[in-house]
């Protein structure tokens, strides 16, 4: 006798409805669901199994049966058998989860990349084309999204349930993550990592829209900048384009096509230069110095705000030609000269300059 359809429906309609299972709408979900049932499964036979055979031994060898305690030798057969069996199913499911761990943590080549800024006690999503959120995230279904998190105070965890998802928001490192929207709708958005007293009102929502809607989002809610187009002022308002210019006298290394290539520090070491090292290189450039110059740059740590870090990156890894920077360069005299700080330093009214 099968279950009746209408309390099938009525099932899954309250296990959704209180939230007990979120809806899958991503396409790695019901993928991490069916790992998800398989190892419930797998522990309710292991508890009903061990819940019977504790009651059958304890009715068996009760004591008004066996007065006097009787020794059982052991069983190589039996004990191979509960040893291997067990075995191999934890193997199937560390095999099983290690493949979807890769699988998530693996963005596709195709994946637009959105940078998500957390700090006490909000969220703050910079696309691309210059659009801000704040506690909210505008997507295009079925499109793959690279998420790129990184903290500006304390430990955050950036989740989204119905997507099963969860990436760690960590001060002065990128982390990534990624997803594909497959259906409509708006989601919730939570930080399941403990950040401090309003920890519970660190939530948001991500919006999953049709290609048309989110392209009509995109060109009523950008701010008239790019983030590259933002970095590109930062970079010559820091006067960056004096040494990365990339002329032959240049007292720094080209940044021209530099993003996704393989640069050879003076230690001998090979570095990849992704989002990550660009980040420090810019911080803590005395640890990143290029073979063939010399450790001249200064640090940019506390005069730059982590918004401001992401537009430098971007400007960077968008950097084909060393032309923009060279007229940049070219027009620096031009602009008009800038307060002095009372630290002594050139104020500068570039977005993304940390304020004193």
């Amino acid at each position: 006798m099968g279950l009746s359809p209408v309390l099938w429906e009525f099932l899954v309609k309250w296990m959704v409805n209180f939230a007990i299972i979120p809806p899958e709408a991503s396409r790695i979900a019901s993928q991490v669901d069916a790992l998800l049932v398989f190892m419930t499964l797998v522990s309710l036979v292991g508890l009903v199994l061990v819940g019977l055979l504790v009651v059958g031994f304890s009715i068996l060898y009760r004591r008004e049966r066996n007065p006097v305690a009787t020794q059982i030798e052991g069983s190589t057969l039996l004990e191979a058998t509960w040893t291997i069996i067990p075995l191999g199913l934890f193997l199937v499911m560390f095999v099983w989860g290690s493949v979807l761990y890769f699988r998530i943590y693996t963005p596709p080549p195709n994946a637009m990349n959105i940078y998500v800024v957390g700090k006490q006690w909000m969220w703050k999503a910079e696309h691309p084309g210059g659009q801000h959120e704040i506690n909210s995230l505008h997507v295009p279904i079925n499109q793959p999204v690279q998420l790129t998190l990184i903290s500006q105070d304390v430990f955050h965890s950036f989740s989204i349930p119905a997507f099963r998802v969860k990436r760690e928001a960590i001060p002065g490192r990128y982390t990534t993550v990624w997803f594909e929207p497959t259906q409509i709708g708006t989601y919730h958005l939570f930080c399941t990592q403990y950040c401090g007293t309003s920890h519970s009102a660190m939530i948001g929502e991500v919006v999953v829209q049709s290609a048309e809607d989110y392209k009509k989002w995109l060109n009523s809610s950008t701010s008239g900048t790019s983030l590259a187009q933002n970095g590109e002022r930062l970079f010559s308002s820091l006067s960056c384009n004096a040494c990365h210019n990339g002329q032959p006298d240049s007292r720094g290394p080209s940044l021209a096509n530099v993003y996704g290539s393989k640069l050879t520090l003076t230690t001998g070491q090979p570095v990849l230069v992704d989002e990550a090292y660009l980040r420090q290189a810019i911080l803590n450039p005395s640890a990143h110095i290029t073979q063939g110059y010399a450790p001249i740059m200064p640090t940019y740590q506390g005069q730059i705000s982590e918004e401001g870090l992401i537009s430098l990156v971007e400007y960077i890894k968008n950097l084909n030609s060393n032309y923009r920077v060279q007229q940049t360069l070219n027009t620096t005299g031009l602009l008009p000269e800038q307060p002095v700080t009372p630290t002594g330093k050139a104020g500068s009214s570039a977005q993304g300059v940390a304020k004193p």
